[in-house]
């Protein structure tokens, strides 16, 4: 028995040695011995070929850095994928809107290099650079109805509370740089929270309270805790799903249909400080860009006019900073489009305009301030260049409220008499009357003409002839809404028979019986 077992070895041995000297030329073979027949001694063997296969991996070298930005983003994925239906179904909304997805794709140039900058410097994963796409296809004036604002849609509170400052001349919740850094901030703390990067973009949306409940929840119950088993809100349901369906396209972009425009792996834009004060369009001006290629680069100042507190920040186009530089270098500040005043020490707002020349109607008016409001000494104005055409362009900018420091008079009252019908002790009603006084907040000459209007219409309705061609009178509306019928013809030759045979006049009709107001 024991010779047949080291003879098996020994040939098992001689096979392999063969074989690892002729790998190239000959597969490997597995000659076993079938049985081992006790009586007889070895028979014939049966020979099984194994075939390696060999898959190729696309290998990627990471210490030659990629001229594509997508590239290095794919490199840093590093998120658990989900898949799930929701996934597949938010894939084939996007790739059913290619339109609407190069739209995103191409807003993102700007702003995609810093994101994924600042994830790398942080250690965190990537495809987060793709977030605003789900949060405001990265648009950053986006603002939604609970008054979330910027690429990464921070409601005020929490802006306030990652000390992006929001003011009359900033709102840094919009500010590409300031707001990247607060939602990655954010990010952190919600994903050691959790430990999780799905449960963490669900508190994203939902808020870490929400999520830290609906988990513990289902670890009560005995249920998964992981994101696709809660029971959250339907919007946080999809909102995993959007970025892993973008993830995906990013991914394999020729698996669906879908050209990734090219976006070189360097800085879109850069940061200067100017000591001279500028507003946006001579910043166009001397970067020799577009106004609008500014407001998209600097969208967190609310006006027109940078702020004159200490030094300017302005982004511009790392293309252009060099030309920006020494068109700054020969800068008039007197040519300026916009600038700021600050009101003197017993100085108005009429004094104002004509020391600037430029009339107070249109000095109100760019400032937001009504004809009634009061401002005093050190109030800032904003003052444009009337001869200037990129006012057109940053009238979006403009205030529509005053800034802090004006006084707006409280509107004109009118004192009105209520009157309100009760029932009495004994049964009868009684009406008790009592004075309101309401703030008029249209001002008595808009009443006056609107009211005009309106019984001009009346009376242009009443005199109006019937169309031609209709023999019937137009029906008249009763105190319900609904037309009444008008009278047939001869029902009104009837009556007209009737009055002419009557020897006494008919008695006036009756006064109908006011009927009190329904009780409020």
């Amino acid at each position: 028995m024991y010779p047949r077992v080291i003879a098996l070895f020994l040939s098992l041995f001689a096979a392999g040695t063969l074989q690892a000297n002729d790998a190239v030329e000959m597969p490997l073979r597995f000659d076993p011995l079938s049985s081992l027949n006790e009586a007889g001694g070895l028979q014939p063997p049966q020979t099984f070929e194994i075939r390696e296969q060999h898959v190729r991996v696309p290998t990627v070298d990471l210490t030659v850095e990629t001229d594509d930005l997508w590239e290095r983003m794919r490199r840093g994925f590093s998120m658990p994928d989900l898949n799930t239906e929701l996934v597949t179904d938010r894939q084939i909304y996007y790739i059913n809107r290619p339109g609407a997805l190069r739209q995103i794709f191409t807003r993102g140039q700007r702003y995609l290099y810093h994101i994924v900058e600042e994830l790398e410097r942080r250690g965190m994963p990537t495809e987060l650079a793709l977030l605003p796409m789900v949060e405001s296809a990265f648009n950053p004036m986006a603002l939604s109805s609970a008054q979330a604002s910027g690429l990464w849609q921070f409601i005020p509170s929490t802006g306030k509370s990652y000390n992006l400052e929001q003011n009359w001349w900033v709102d840094e919740r919009r500010d590409v740089i300031a707001s990247t850094n607060a939602a990655l901030d954010y990010l952190q703390t919600i994903y050691e929270m959790h430990g999780d990067w799905h449960l963490a973009l669900a508190s994203y949306n939902w808020g870490e309270g929400a999520v830290g409940r609906a988990v513990a929840k289902n670890r009560a119950a005995g249920l998964p805790t992981e994101y696709q088993h809660l029971n959250m809100p339907g919007e946080t349901r999809y909102y995993v799903p959007k970025l892993q369906a973008l993830k995906n396209i990013v991914a394999q972009p020729e698996l669906f249909g879908i050209t990734l425009p090219r976006i070189p792996n360097r800085p879109y834009f850069v940061t200067v400080e100017s000591r001279v004060a500028l507003d946006l369009a001579t910043a166009a001006r001397l970067a020799e860009t577009s106004v609008d290629e500014i407001l998209a680069l600097n969208p967190g100042y609310k006006r027109p006019v940078l702020p004159t507190n200490g030094s300017q920040s302005l982004v511009i186009p790392a293309s252009q900073v060099e030309a920006f530089l020494v068109n700054l270098s020969r800068h008039d500040p007197a040519s300026a489009s916009w600038r700021t005043y600050e009101l003197q020490e017993g100085e108005g707002l009429e004094g104002a305009a004509d020391r600037l020349g430029i009339s107070a109607a249109r000095l109100r008016q760019v400032n937001g301030l009504s004809p009634r409001a009061r401002i005093g000494t050190g109030y800032t104005l904003i003052v444009p260049s009337e001869s200037d055409g990129d006012r057109i362009t940053l009238s979006n900018l403009l205030p529509t409220r005053p800034q802090a420091g004006a006084v707006e008079p409280p509107p004109p009252s009118r004192t009105l008499i209520q009157r309100t019908v009760v029932r009495g002790k004994n049964g009868r009603s009684m009406v008790v009357e009592r004075k309101v006084t309401v703030q008029d907040s249209t001002p008595s000459r808009d009443r006056s003409e609107t009211k005009g209007k309106h019984s001009k219409r009346v009376a242009e309705d009443r005199e109006r002839p019937a169309a031609k061609g209709n023999t019937k009178a137009a029906p008249v509306a009763n105190k319900a809404g609904k037309p009444e019928k008008a009278d047939k013809p001869a029902r009104q030759e009837k009556a007209e028979k009737s009055a002419k045979g009557a020897s006494k006049p008919a008695a006036p009709p009756a006064k109908a019986k006011a009927e009190p107001p329904k009780r409020r």
